[in-house]
């Protein structure tokens, strides 16, 4: 006896079936929050490494507020560019323009966040050194790091929140 013939629908369908079967993930790494938050991180750690960085060369000159208004700025735009595409899947250049200026009113909220908090420092130790300012500032930059992640999944790039 012969084996029935198998179509080209069937094929595909095993194909795909397979596809799908593949991309499965178990444990914690099914949840695509889960499967964020480990790009994010590494983002979040490269761009407070460069903003701390930029911050301790531009306070002598401008100040602590000025000083970490600057380094939000400028790596926010790096944050918005590495967070679209490693951390949400995202390429090309389709609403790129709106996702950055989105993401400033996100680096907007944590200026305010960090900013706040260097300011509530300086209100307490008016002559705190370089090292008190980048801790305070990292360290609120944790909750601000939260917010941000919440506001680019929730907002932003909502539209790849399930990837």
């Amino acid at each position: 006896m012969e084996p029935p013939a198998v179509t080209a629908t069937e094929t595909r369908q095993t194909s795909l079936s397979r596809t799908v079967t593949s991309k499965r993930r178990k444990g914690i790494l099914r949840y695509p929050v889960v499967r964020q938050l480990v790009p994010f991180t590494g983002v979040g750690i490269i761009c407070t490494a460069t903003s701390l960085a930029l911050y301790a060369l531009f306070r002598p000159w401008m100040g602590p507020q000025l000083a970490n208004a600057a380094a939000l700025t400028i790596t926010s735009l790096m944050n918005t560019a590495l967070n679209r595409r490693l951390t949400f899947k995202i390429t090309g250049n389709r609403k790129r323009t709106r996702d950055h200026l989105n993401g400033l009113i996100v680096i907007a909220v944590a200026l305010v966040i960090t900013g706040g908090s260097l300011g509530v420092l300086h209100a307490f130790r008016p002559n705190a050194t370089l090292t008190e300012d980048l801790w305070t500032t990292t360290l609120s930059g944790f909750f601000a790091t939260a917010v941000r992640f919440t506001m680019l999944r929730h907002w932003i790039f909502r539209r790849a929140r399930h990837v």
